[in-house]
C-alpha cells in the first residue's frame, strides 16, 4: 500500500474533510458509550443493549502523509456520530509502519479473502463495502454511512460488561440477541487510542496515531470454538460464543473495545460479504467533541456547503480545462 495522492490533490481533499467534520460535529442525540480515563473500571462498566454500529475500517500507515495530516480529525467524526458508528484503523505489516500489529495484518488478510488487491492509503470501507480511498474520498464515506443505515432492516444486539483487576482489562459479551448463524463468529477487536509512534520512525505527522487495532480473538459460533487470539492475554467461551465469549488484556492508558458480529472467514468464499449484522463499542478514552448546541452550528454548516460546492466547481473547470 502507497500513498499515491499528489500534493494539490491532498490538501484540497483535507480541504474538503475539515469542512464535512465541521458540520459532521453538531451534537447527536444517540451517544456512544465514551468513558472519561478519570473513572475507574475496578467496579465493572455495562454498555447498553445495542448493535447497529456501522463498521468503519480504515488502511492507513504511520508513514503515510495524508494520513497523518487527517488523523487528528477522525476521532471528532467519531464523537459526532456516538454510536452509529464503530471506526477501526489497521496498520499493515509492510516493513516500514512504525506498529505493524499482527492483529492489524490479520483483519488486512481477511479483506484480502475478498479482493486481493487494496488499493493506496488512507482507504476507508463502510461495512466491508467500496474502498474509498484518499482525504477527498470522505463525502463518500458519509454516503456510505446513510446508504448502510437506510438498508439495513434489523442488527443483532450485543451487550458488554468490561472491568480492569489489576494490569489486565476483561470484557465479557453479557448478552446477545440474533440469528447465532453457524456460518458466523464474534469478533473482539482492542483499540489503543493515541498510540505513541516511535521516535525512530518515518513519521510525517503528530506524535501518535489513533484507534490502532493491536488485539483481536474470534469465536466461531457454530462450533462455540475460539479460533483466534492475537494480542491478547486470554479469551474464553465456557457457555458457548454467544453466552459468555471474553478476553482479558494489558490495561491500556486510552482504548476502545469493539465486538462484531459478521461472517467467519471460511464463509468469505460462498458470500463475499465483509459487512456485519451487528457491532458495539465500549470507548474508555476523553471525547474530543462537545454536545452544547450552538447557532454557530449553523454558519458552519452553510460555510461547509458552500465550500463544498465552490470545491466542486473548481473540480469540474479545471478537468474541462484539462480536455
Amino acid at each position: 500500500m502507497a500513498d499515491h495522492l499528489a500534493p494539490s490533490r491532498r490538501s484540497n481533499g483535507l480541504w474538503v474533510l475539515v469542512l464535512a467534520i465541521g458540520l459532521l460535529q453538531m451534537p447527536i442525540m444517540v451517544q456512544g458509550m465514551v468513558v472519561d480515563p478519570s473513572q475507574s473500571l475496578t467496579g465493572g462498566m455495562e454498555t447498553n443493549l445495542r448493535g447497529q454500529s456501522v463498521l468503519i475500517e480504515e488502511l492507513t500507515t504511520t508513514w503515510c502523509e495524508s494520513c497523518a495530516e487527517i488523523d487528528p480529525y477522525l476521532m471528532g467524526v467519531a464523537d459526532s456520530h456516538g454510536s452509529r458508528i464503530a471506526m477501526v484503523a489497521y496498520h499493515p505489516n509492510d516493513g516500514e509502519d512504525a506498529f505493524a500489529p499482527e492483529a492489524a495484518q490479520h483483519r488486512i488478510e481477511r479483506l484480502r479473502a475478498v479482493n486481493p488487491d487494496l488499493p493506496g492509503t488512507p482507504t476507508f470501507m463502510v461495512e466491508g463495502g467500496a474502498y474509498r480511498t484518499g482525504t477527498d474520498a470522505w463525502v463518500e464515506v458519509q454516503r456510505d454511512i446513510l446508504d448502510e443505515e437506510i438498508q439495513r432492516q434489523s442488527h443483532t444486539k450485543l451487550q458488554l460488561r468490561v472491568q480492569s483487576d489489576g494490569d489486565l482489562i476483561t470484557a465479557k459479551l453479557i448478552d446477545f440477541e440474533g440469528r447465532a448463524m453457524n456460518t458466523t463468529q464474534l469478533t473482539f477487536m482492542v483499540l489503543h487510542h493515541n498510540k505513541q509512534v516511535p521516535d525512530d520512525a518515518i513519521n510525517p505527522g503528530g506524535d501518535t496515531r489513533d484507534r490502532v487495532v493491536v488485539a483481536t480473538a474470534e469465536c466461531e459460533i457454530g462450533t462455540g470454538n475460539i479460533t483466534t487470539t492475537i494480542g491478547v492475554s486470554s479469551a474464553s467461551a465456557d457457555a458457548g460464543c454467544t453466552a459468555d465469549f471474553s478476553i482479558e488484556f494489558t490495561a491500556l492508558e486510552s482504548f476502545s473495545v469493539v465486538l462484531v458480529h459478521e461472517h467467519t472467514e471460511a464463509s468469505l468464499d460462498s458470500s463475499d460479504d465483509l459487512g456485519t449484522y451487528g457491532a458495539i463499542e465500549f470507548a474508555y478514552r476523553e471525547r474530543q467533541s462537545s454536545e452544547a448546541w450552538s447557532p454557530a452550528w449553523l454558519v458552519l454548516g452553510a460555510v461547509a456547503a458552500v465550500g463544498l460546492l465552490v470545491f466542486q466547481k473548481k473540480e469540474d473547470n479545471s478537468q474541462k480545462e484539462e480536455e
